[in-house]
C-alpha cells in the first residue's frame, strides 16, 4: 500500500516538531498505542498542545463535550 502522507498531513495536527511521523498515521497510531495514548488528530487544537494524549485526558474531553 502507498503512504499518502502529503494528503494527511491536511489533517496532521501534531505540534510536536521534531515529529517523524507526522502523515504517517500507521506509523504514528502504532507508537501512541504502545505508549497507551492517542494521536494528536484525536484532539482539539488546544488540547493537542497540552501534551496529554492520555486516554483519561480524552474522555475528560468527550465528557464535557469538547470531543
Amino acid at each position: 500500500m502507498e503512504c499518502k502522507q502529503p494528503s494527511n498531513m491536511e489533517n496532521c495536527n501534531c505540534s510536536y516538531e521534531p515529529c517523524a511521523r507526522k502523515g504517517i498515521c500507521c506509523e504514528c497510531i502504532s507508537y501512541h498505542l504502545r505508549m497507551r495514548d492517542l494521536p494528536a488528530c484525536c484532539f482539539p487544537n488546544d488540547a493537542e498542545r497540552t501534551f496529554d494524549r492520555s486516554f483519561e485526558h480524552f474522555a475528560q474531553l468527550v465528557s464535557s463535550g469538547k470531543v
